[in-house]
């Protein structure tokens, strides 16, 4: 055999075993959750043999698991997506990170709101027999499951709270009548989809405009740094702990807003007498440069993402496994409970399937959210972070029903258009930029409206993509009729199988 034609062959086995690999890692992720549904119908099948039509219980532990893996699919990657994106922490730490607090969250605070699912949507007065109200459950979950499997697919960050809605809309709707639905209390949630991320954008704009204002605007960022970042740690001590004492923690404890006022001012001075040393310390090793003082916001910004994962583990696990705890509380009670108790093995069943729904498919999602949508670097994703928390807290003393994923990826969108405003700004009232890396040779040589034009296109596309704009849009539109119009289609079909 010849020398070339013996190298022909090393190459097509090479590139075989290249093409065998990559299949492989393909094949993984699903396996691995597979292994996971097989696991939770095993579980499931040990613990409801003292239940009535445990079988249903089976089916529907399945169907929650799924939906918890699509959740940490899609979901988290609102929470940890800035870190990344600002490379404050790698893909695998921020994996790492997110699966432990998420869990945590789910497990030790998690479900309080399980009970809002149906009882907030579901017409008072409309009755559902024993079989039908377990067949609109199931119907809603697998629908959202589906649903938020195909956003995924697509890039496309949506609400998983909307999907479950809408699955509860679409399968009530099939099962008793437009009348079996709630409208205004849906007419409130289609207000988030502008609530959301106009107050998420607005938050985090005027926060980047403080930092701004107070450290990276100024000629000695050093020393303006060692006096505002501890100040800004202190308020995001603040404000997290605000946050995880009415949200995150809200089913271990419910204190009063007095007690929560307290809370919020003795972990910011806490923060801020941890912070200021550390601070000092490492200014030190910095030059007076935006980039480095940028360094300085890492660490608490890894910890806002950590905290931001727990609060979303305690309120979001609810998305996956409230339809099946509303299942066990009617066929293992038959009482009309002011709140649905859950078992530990359901609680389980969400935080484990959420923590590996991120491991194994949420990497896509959190790069669109941090590298896709517009720049950032430590100071933006920080901002991002303290915006999500400001606006839950805001909007829950306001009564107003607001979304997580719509209120980070407005964020986003907030400190991305902020910063294009502020180039076009440079560009009209300066007659060189600021950073002379930016300038255009072309543009020196042109007139100041041909220099003007053209940079506010490059800038444009440079700063914030647009086509992110009309896409994401579309998904959070699409993901109530759409889940709806899917769990009525699955309804009907589980009604005709299933009865």
């Amino acid at each position: 055999m010849s020398k070339s034609a013996l190298d022909k062959d090393l190459k097509r086995v090479s590139g075989l075993e290249v093409a065998t690999h990559d299949l492989g890692r393909k094949l993984s992720a699903p396996g691995i959750a597979l292994v996971f549904l097989l696991a939770a119908t095993l579980w499931a099948s040990h613990v409801v043999t003292d239940i009535q039509s445990g079988y249903l219980v089976v089916i529907a532990a399945v169907i929650a698991g799924y939906m918890a893996l699509n959740v940490g699919a899609n979901d988290v990657a609102n929470n940890m997506g800035p870190a990344v994106g600002a490379k404050a922490v790698t893909m695998l730490g921020a994996l790492f990170i997110a699966a432990i607090f998420e869990a945590a969250g789910a497990l030790l605070a998690g479900g309080d709101v399980v009970n809002t699912l149906a009882r907030d949507i579901v017409a008072p007065g409309t009755h559902l027999d024993d079989m039908t109200f377990v067949l609109v459950m199931m119907s809603a979950l697998l629908a959202a499951a589906l649903w938020i499997n195909i956003a995924t697919y697509i890039g496309a960050p949506v609400s998983t709270t909307h999907a479950v809605v809408g699955g509860i809309v679409g399968s009530a709707i099939a099962a008793a009548g437009l009348y079996a639905v709630t409208w205004q209390n849906i007419a409130m949630i289609a207000a988030s989809w502008v609530i959301s991320p106009v107050l998420g954008g607005l938050f985090a704009a005027l926060a980047l405009a403080l930092v701004h204002v107070t450290i990276t605007g100024r000629i000695d960022k050093i020393s303006s740094a060692r006096l505002w970042v501890p100040i800004f740690v202190a308020a995001m001590a603040a404000i997290f702990s605000m946050y995880l004492a009415t949200k995150g923690l809200s089913r271990v404890w419910k204190p009063e807003n007095w007690m929560v006022v307290l809370i919020g001012i003795g972990f910011g001075a806490l923060g801020w007498i941890i912070a200021m040393p550390l601070i000092r310390r490492r200014s030190l090793t910095i030059e007076n440069r935006t980039k480095h003082v940028a360094s300085l916001f890492r660490v608490p910004l890894i910890v806002a993402a950590a905290l931001m994962s727990f609060g979303h583990g305690a309120n979001d696990v609810s998305n996956a496994i409230g339809p099946l705890a509303a299942i066990v509380d009617r066929l293992g009670a038959h009482a009309d409970h002011a709140t649905v108790g859950i078992p530990f093995w359901v609680m389980a069943i969400g935080a484990v399937g959420i923590a590996l729904g991120l491991a194994l498919f949420g990497p896509r999602l959190i790069r669109t959210v941090g590298e896709q949508i517009t720049k950032l670097n430590e100071i933006r994703a920080f901002c991002v972070a303290l915006s999500a928390a400001v606006t839950v807290l805001a909007a829950s003393a306001l009564g107003m029903p607001v979304s997580s994923t719509h209120i980070a990826i407005g964020g986003i969108f907030g400190v991305g258009f902020l910063r294009e405003y502020w180039q076009r700004q440079v560009l009209e009232f300066s007659a060189v930029p600021r950073h002379a890396r930016h300038v255009d040779p072309e543009t020196l040589n042109a007139t100041p409206e041909e220099a003007l034009a053209r940079s506010r296109k490059q800038e444009g596309r440079r700063l914030v993509r647009r086509r992110h704009i009309l896409s994401i849009a579309a998904a959070w539109i699409v993901t109530v009729p759409a889940a709806g119009a899917l769990s009525a289609l699955v309804y009907v079909v589980l009604n005709l199988v299933m009865r």
